[in-house]
């Protein structure tokens, strides 16, 4: 008997659906800009390269026999000391400390040292305080100085008491310009001859200029207050241009002392001269003991 075999067609999977096809059309959203993202904002000072400093001064103060002996012979000492603020000792050429001193500038203090005192003036100790605080700046001067009395019994001459060599001093006030009168409205009760008379008798020096002492209006008056200011005498001035508190003066001055020009200078009740014979007189030496009679 024959046997019939019914054969059955292979069930194939579909295929896969494929990704994309001719018809596909593929859309790609790029974000090439994207957002920025947000900090928070942080402010940065301004780069700023490190101050550089001396090679010959420490950077924090050392005692005083620690700190290196530096020579500052000559104008270099601006390029061996910057603009530091510090402690600094200045020694004389035997090595003798004569002066402690503190300043927000260093070199430019050694240097007015240097040509003020030139003599004293021969080496230098320096010590930097990083944190320039008035407080900070005493204690470390205050340790130097502890130091050296312990080591030696005494002051350093420059910081004695009472010397003003190393110290600078307060410019000295001026004194006011003599007014003869109290306006030229007010009526005399004397004669302006014989104010004249009373001024030049009761003060040792009187110069008669134009203009102030503080701010002469001639070449001339203005050299005879540099002469008299470098005698170191003490003065009175008048000021014969003051037609408010002076008025009249310079008529009446020049009849007074038979003397045409100004400035006039009287010693002791008499005149020496103008400002040629001061001028003279000054440069011979003789002034000096002109000043002490």
């Amino acid at each position: 008997m024959a046997t019939i075999i019914h054969l059955s067609p292979i069930q194939t999977p579909p295929p896969s659906p494929r990704l994309f096809s001719s018809q596909t059309t593929l859309h790609l959203s790029l974000n090439l800009h994207p957002k920025p993202l947000s900090f928070p904002s942080i402010s940065l000072p301004p780069y700023a390269p490190a101050k550089p400093r001396a090679l010959v001064v420490t950077s924090a103060v050392k005692s005083l026999s620690e700190t290196e002996l530096v020579p500052v012979d000559g104008e270099e000492v601006a390029g061996k000391l910057l603009s530091e603020t510090g402690v600094y000792a200045v020694f004389d050429q035997n090595g003798e400390l004569q002066f402690v001193g503190l300043s927000r500038n260093i070199a430019a203090s050694i240097l007015v040292h240097r040509k003020s005192v030139p003599e004293l003036c021969h080496s230098v100790k320096v010590g930097i305080v990083d944190e320039p605080d008035r407080t900070v700046l005493t204690e470390a001067w205050k340790s130097w100085m502890e130091e050296h009395i312990k080591a030696t019994g005494k002051v350093p001459p420059g910081n004695e008491s009472g010397n003003a060599t190393w110290v600078r001093q307060a410019p000295k006030k001026k004194k006011p310009d003599l007014r003869l009168t109290p306006g030229r409205h007010m009526q005399l009760t004397v004669p302006l001859e014989q104010l004249v008379d009373r001024l030049v008798k009761e003060n040792k020096v009187v110069a008669f200029i134009k203009g102030s002492r503080s701010a002469p209006l001639c070449g001339f008056s203005q050299r005879v207050i540099g002469i008299l200011e470098n005698q170191g005498v003490d003065y009175e001035s008048v000021d014969v241009l003051d037609e408010e508190y002076n008025s009249g003066l310079r008529e009446t001055l020049k009849s007074y002392s038979n003397w045409p020009t100004f400035p006039q200078i009287f010693v002791n009740g008499e005149l020496v001269g103008g400002c040629d014979i001061l001028t003279s007189m000054h440069e011979k030496g003789e002034l000096a003991s002109l000043f002490k009679k």
